[in-house]
């Protein structure tokens, strides 16, 4: 650390954990931005370089297929050679693909940058949740921390929205990963100097590479199953013979684990059942938030006829609530009910505003109350589950396993938001289609298929608060900790 001290008085003494903190919040933004900012330009993006309409979905899903499946093995990475030079990496590919993203010419070009970006993104994430806990030992700390990360990775898909269509409009989409590039580089300038580094030796046994080939396969088989089934369908053979692949790869996996040293996924990991009903619970939350939020973008848009900055605009409601409750209220909540009764109060609330819009989308239904309130709602209750379900679950977690649980809770955040879109996208897409072949009016027709997945999203994330309710202690922020 003395290079750092030397360069910046901020790495120094107490205020250098803040700044660390800032650092990996950025990060996080960074990653986040990049799962909205891209579908809002995608009808430039389809113009310029010639993408068929079946193929201009890969420029999203490349992105999330790889984020998703490589957060497990970053998150194993980080914990055997070191959480600092794993983030560092992340943001480094991230960065580069960034500028390659921007600069390709054709639609093969775009696909694979966007598949390293997101590997990038997935390397850097799963170290993010890793370094906060180790960075604030403190439960007061932590909980600011974890409020600030959580404003962070929830608002990031409005402003994704919102900085997506003034880009987009104003300078063109090809600004869209060109401004990540100055971005990532003061990222990992500043990374370097103020976050800590694992003394020499420490790390550098041996990675399970058997078990991280067949953990990656199986999420690889499986998300691009779950994306694909958008444009070929849920039930066609291409993608149950891909659900079944992924399946056979998750069997070989466990069984690969439990006969090795040094797994990447350690046993230990699974039989922590904070963490595992968390990360479950989070999936289907996630699952349900990220789906409606898929859902409202095509209202506004195909229904509504909202430009791109008036569907950026639209979901303020939702990231002003976020940040709102992210700053305090959600952790003044905890501290006074319970984590468990907080995750329980923002579960309740998601799925109150999505039941909300379920029942009142009409082609004609005013924003104001009857789209903005329901919005609201799901911002409240993003705000107050997401620190309470952090915490729930990375607080029987070992610091040496902290990579490793970060990685899974991450990796249950990313495989939701694209489970959620892929499935409540074509159900939505489904119903509409088979309304306009009996002769229902497109808008009604779209209105009425948003409604359908809108009340399945409800549905699967009351499912989240039963399981939590009945699987989870109660706990509060000060409570000891293994991390």
């Amino acid at each position: 650390m003395q290079e750092g001290i030397s360069l910046h008085g901020l790495a120094r003494g107490p205020s250098r954990r803040w700044v660390a903190l800032g650092v990996v919040c950025l990060g996080q933004l960074m990653l986040t931005l990049d799962t909205t900012i891209v579908n809002i330009a995608l009808p430039s993006i389809q113009r310029e370089l010639g993408f068929s309409a079946a193929a201009l979905t890969w420029v999203p899903n490349a992105y999330l297929i790889a984020l998703g499946s490589f957060l497990l093995l970053g998150g194993r990475l980080g914990d055997l050679w070191g959480r600092t030079p794993m983030f560092l990496t992340g943001i480094a590919v991230f960065t580069a693909a960034s500028l390659a993203c921007g600069l390709a010419g054709s639609p093969g070009v775009l696909v694979f940058a966007r598949f390293v970006q997101g590997v990038g993104a997935a390397v850097m994430a799963s170290g993010i949740l890793a370094l906060i806990v180790v960075e604030f030992p403190d439960p007061a700390g932590r909980a600011t921390a974890t409020s600030v990360y959580t404003f962070v990775a929830i608002a990031g898909g409005s402003l994704g929205l919102i900085i997506g269509g003034w880009v987009t409009q104003a300078l063109g989409w090809h600004w869209i990963f060109f401004i990540n590039v100055p971005v990532g580089i003061a990222a990992f300038a500043a990374g370097r100097v103020t976050l800590e580094r694992p003394p020499a030796g420490e790390a550098r046994r041996g990675v399970d590479w058997v078990g991280s080939a067949l953990i990656t396969l199986s999420c690889l088989a499986g998300i691009t199953a779950i994306v694909r089934s958008e444009n070929v369908g849920i039930g066609s053979a291409g993608t149950v013979g891909l659900l079944l692949l992924a399946l056979a790869l998750l069997v070989a996996f466990f069984v690969v684990e439990r006969r090795i040293p040094d797994p990447i996924l350690p046993p230990r990991i699974l039989r922590t059942g904070s963490l595992t009903v968390v990360a479950g619970s989070r999936w289907l939350l996630l699952l349900g938030n990220f789906g409606a939020f898929f859902v409202g973008v095509l209202y506004f848009q195909h229904v509504k006829g909202f430009s791109p900055r008036e569907t950026g605009a639209a979901f303020l409601p939702q990231t002003l609530l976020v940040a709102a409750m992210s700053v305090g209220p959600a952790i003044r909540l905890a501290r006074r009910f319970g984590l468990l009764a907080t995750f329980l109060t923002g579960d309740a609330a998601v799925i109150v505003g999505i039941g909300w819009l379920a029942v009142v989308l009409r082609p004609h239904t005013p924003y104001f109350p009857w789209v903005a309130l329901p919005l609201a709602l799901m911002g409240f209750g993003m705000g107050t589950a997401f620190i309470s379900s952090t915490q729930l679950g990375l607080a029987d977690v070992a610091r040496g396993d902290a990579g490793i649980a970060s990685g899974v809770l991450n990796m249950s955040q990313q495989i939701g938001a694209a489970t959620g879109v892929a499935l409540l996208g074509t159900i939505a897409a489904t119903r509409a289609t088979a309304l306009e072949h009996r002769g229902v009016a497109m808008a009604d027709a779209l209105c009425s298929g948003y409604r359908l997945s809108l009340a399945l999203g409800a549905a699967l994330v009351f499912v989240s608060l039963v399981a939590a309710g009945l699987l989870l202690h109660d706990a509060r922020p000060g409570a000891p900790s293994r991390v």
